[in-house]
């Protein structure tokens, strides 16, 4: 399935400190919303005037469940540095031995107690596509009974050395594996209105944005909502590394360091599309943005670029998760 098919497949549906004043400009007719936001790693508190009450989303990015069975076999030669990779960690609060099935169901419990609006699954759920893994998931989410939204990270649809395009690998992996857990809704765009919030969700897995994303991110810009924007990649920001990829003028071939461990392709030599460089700009300039929530990294980051801001979760495979609220006025008074 060539891309623009793939696009066009399934109907569109849904320890730092950051502050940022707030905004009296107006944009497409309706006043800015922002108003201010604290981190307290993994507490995030933001308050906007546009917010009438209170909106709470439980952030839960790189999980990186292995789980396998007979079913991947065939792919042992491709999964084989993944599976090894998160076996047993360090929980990121108490050092305490844990690991990642425990981990994610942890953070589902978490939600529940604090009776999040929605549980946002930001990438990395997997570290390869195991059917049994993504089974095992979405028994968890059954059984939790809560709203949850997905977008997909580049180790949820990479099987290491598999030949491909990234985008193809992605677009085969979805329709094969991953598509339940989209719950109906477009893969690579999707949008959840919880409360007068606007949760936004794009796939941005292979480092680029598509020029029916950028469509995508504009028209809900437009609505004049409160948006959240949800990606897996963190969007670059002055000072950081290409690690901040998506957007990052020196993203490109000859800065990139892991294609070979990781057995994918080189990112391209001429780096970042002009549409995903467009898409960095405008969501910069989004004077309707509560906030960038990703992860990616493993690790906790907070920036503030052009009066928007941008918080980096640490992993769900060491425990990690945010709790995210947003709450009315435009202070912590």
């Amino acid at each position: 399935m060539n891309r623009r098919l793939f696009l066009q497949s399934i109907p569109l549906l849904g320890a730092g400190l950051v502050s940022c004043s707030t905004s009296r400009s107006r944009s497409h007719g309706k006043a800015a919303v922002r108003g201010s936001l604290s981190f307290d790693n993994p507490s995030v508190r933001c308050f906007s005037p546009a917010i009438e009450k209170p909106v709470r989303l439980l952030l839960i990015p790189d999980t990186h469940l292995w789980r396998d069975d007979f079913r991947g076999e065939d792919f042992m030669r491709y999964s084989a540095r993944m599976s090894k990779a998160y076996n047993s960690t360090r929980h990121f609060q108490t050092a305490a031995p844990t690991d990642p099935e425990q981990s994610f169901v942890a953070a589902l419990k978490l939600a529940g107690q604090r009776n999040a609006d929605l549980v946002v699954l930001a990438g990395d759920l997997f570290s390869f596509p195991s059917e049994a893994a993504i089974e095992w998931a979405q028994a968890r989410l059954q059984d939790a009974a809560l709203p949850y939204a997905y977008v997909a990270g580049n180790h949820d649809w990479h099987y290491e050395g598999m030949d491909g395009t990234s985008d193809l690998l992605r677009e085969t992996w979805i329709q094969k594996r991953l598509r339940p857990l989209y719950q109906g809704v477009h893969p690579m765009m999707s949008v959840r209105k919880v409360g007068g919030l606007r949760v936004i969700l794009l796939d941005n897995s292979t480092y680029e944005i598509h020029p029916e994303q950028l469509e995508f991110y504009r028209r809900q810009v437009k609505t004049g909502e409160p948006i959240a924007l949800i990606v897996h990649i963190p969007l670059y920001v002055p000072g950081r590394s290409v690690g901040f990829g998506c957007g990052h003028p020196d993203w490109g071939g000859k800065n990139d360091k892991s294609f070979e461990l990781e057995r994918r392709p080189r990112w391209r030599e001429t780096g970042h599309t002009e549409t995903t460089l467009a898409f960095h700009r405008e969501v910069f300039s989004t004077p309707n943005l509560l906030g960038v929530f990703a992860g990616h990294i493993h690790r906790p980051s907070s920036d503030a670029y052009l009066g928007v801001p941008q918080i980096v979760s640490d992993a769900n495979a060491v425990g990690a998760y945010l709790d995210i609220e947003f709450l009315p006025g435009s202070y912590a008074g």
